[in-house]
């Protein structure tokens, strides 16, 4: 943190995540409706949130995060109704898709309505909405009574947080409270679909894939064809080549790690391994091994707090062994490979 920039008490409060307390609730919603950052659980990862109609705070949110104000946010909702209030047009998908996945983490890009800040949609003409499912987000933006953006709660291009004490470690000092309800479930960032353009467009995976989505509204196009807005404005977060980075650099290796040949590239190096499914135990306190589970969902629900785990180890190199490339790993690959981009 840079000399010039404010230091700020950061109150960190425990809750029940299925029961928050309503005391908590409304302190924090009362920050939101201020000015203020609070940042809290969803069902993906943990968001920072501030008032998406205020431009100012939606600023405080780019300045915690040293975000590039180009990197839209996404707008989270408390009703469907909420979600029409800031769009400018509800097609038939949207309805649909909202009945089957909401609340949930997905999220539709749809027109905005003049009420939404530019730099909510960093510049673009379609704003990213979603209903989250998570007790404690329905809860606080509800007593907020006004939607709330929410990115990540880290600092930019860095690990996605699923536990407050991820979210202390980057933001702690720069947000005004973070309200602790446990870890999250999903793990990754919800899909997000585009529904401004015809074919719909698939601008993010999540665990939500697109079997499921083309089962509502028919067919859709995939990652690449629609990623950015006549004006060069990007759509929709989670799309900078570079994103989700531990701070040690990360190899992706398809195929099976062979861990021999890696330890004799590092010799007195400590490195970190994410390994598919089964390894053999290495009884060394140079080499961290995790091993991933063979489920995606519950993959994803891990794989930022492992690479937590191996930041806080200290390892100089991580390498994972990629799992399989079908449409249920979409979400998982998509994470790892602009984790490992230069």
């Amino acid at each position: 943190m840079s000399p010039s920039e404010k230091v700020m008490k950061t109150e960190i409060i425990k809750v029940n995540k299925d029961n928050p307390d309503p005391v908590v609730i409304t302190r924090a919603s009362e920050i939101l409706r201020s000015g203020g950052l609070v940042a809290f659980p969803t069902e993906t990862v943990y968001g920072l949130g501030a008032n998406a109609l205020d431009i100012d705070a939606v600023e405080k949110i780019f300045l915690a995060k040293g975000r590039p104000s180009n990197n839209p946010l996404i707008v989270h909702v408390a009703t469907v109704e909420d979600a029409k209030k800031i769009v400018a047009s509800w097609s038939d998908e949207a309805e649909l898709l909202s009945r089957r996945f909401w609340p949930g983490p997905l999220t539709m890009v749809l027109p905005k309505r003049d009420i939404v800040p530019e730099n909510v949609t960093g510049g673009g003409s379609t704003v990213a909405v979603r209903l989250p499912s998570h007790q404690v987000a329905h809860d606080l933006i509800l007593a907020s009574k006004v939607p709330v953006a929410a990115p990540s709660a880290n600092r930019s291009m860095r690990l996605s947080p699923t536990t407050a004490d991820h979210v202390r470690k980057s933001l702690g000092g720069r947000i005004d409270m973070i309200i602790d309800g446990g870890p999250t479930l999903v793990g990754v960032e919800s899909t997000v679909i585009d529904l401004s353009r015809n074919p719909a467009v698939l601008l993010r995976p999540g665990v939500i894939t697109p079997n499921e989505i083309e089962s509502v509204i028919g067919s859709i196009a995939l990652l690449g064809s629609g990623d950015q807005a006549k004006d060069g404005a990007m759509k929709s977060p989670g799309m900078m080549k570079k994103h989700y980075s531990p701070q040690a650099p990360l190899d992706c290796v398809e195929g099976e790690l062979d861990i021999k040949e890696i330890l004799q590239l590092h010799q007195g190096e400590r490195i970190g391994i994410l390994k598919y499914q089964s390894y053999t135990p290495i009884s060394r306190d140079d080499v961290v091994c995790i091993e991933m589970p063979g489920s995606a969902r519950k993959y994803a629900s891990r794989l930022y707090a492992a690479l937590h785990t191996l930041d806080e180890a200290g390892v100089l190199k991580i390498y994972v062994e990629m799992p399989p490339d079908g449409e249920e790993w979409m979400a998982v690959r998509d994470r790892l490979r602009r984790a490992s981009a230069k």
